[in-house]
């Protein structure tokens, strides 16, 4: 028997989140010209890009990109991106990934971003699930959900066919 997956963000939906989250970085950075948008590995860094693309053409902001990779299975072993430090020292920082389950991802992110001084630090999320096991929360979020714990939230962008999905 196959199970349903219930969608609870379609394409349309979803672009419309991530304009409203584009508004919500230009008016904290509104003083900014330059803001970086570090991305979790995978998704993360995929809505990391449509962000970058959707506050570019509202602002004059110039976006720099950051791919943040963690190991999600190990949180604590070290942390890899694809900016130097020097790069987001001193910059206003926003830090986003897909789903914020239980907040292990988000708070070794801000961890290290945190060993050096930022102007701003800001995080980001599609999808809240409601489930933090960490005193992290996102500062822009798509939608707020409360599921169960046995549910998964999944965020999958293809072509054409942005979805969020419960299963």
């Amino acid at each position: 028997m196959q199970e349903i997956n219930t969608v609870i963000l379609d394409k349309k939906q979803i672009a419309h989140k991530i304009k409203r989250i584009a508004y919500q970085i230009y008016e904290t950075n509104v003083d900014e010209t330059e803001v970086v948008i570090a991305g979790i590995q995978t998704n993360g860094f995929l809505l990391a890009k449509k962000l970058k693309i959707e506050v570019e053409k509202i602002s004059p902001i110039k976006v720099m990109l950051c791919e943040v990779v963690i190991d999600k299975k190990n949180p604590t072993r070290p942390i890899e991106t694809s900016l130097k430090q020097e790069e987001y020292k001193n910059k206003s920082l926003l830090l986003v990934d897909d789903v914020l389950h239980s907040g292990t991802t988000l708070i070794y992110g801000v961890k290290h971003f945190l060993e050096v001084p930022l102007k701003q630090f800001k995080t980001a999320v599609l999808v809240d699930r409601n489930h933090k096991k960490y005193p992290v929360k996102a500062d822009f979020k798509g939608i707020s959900l409360s599921t169960s714990l046995n549910e998964n939230v999944s965020v999958i962008f293809e072509k054409n066919n942005d979805r969020a999905v419960l299963e």
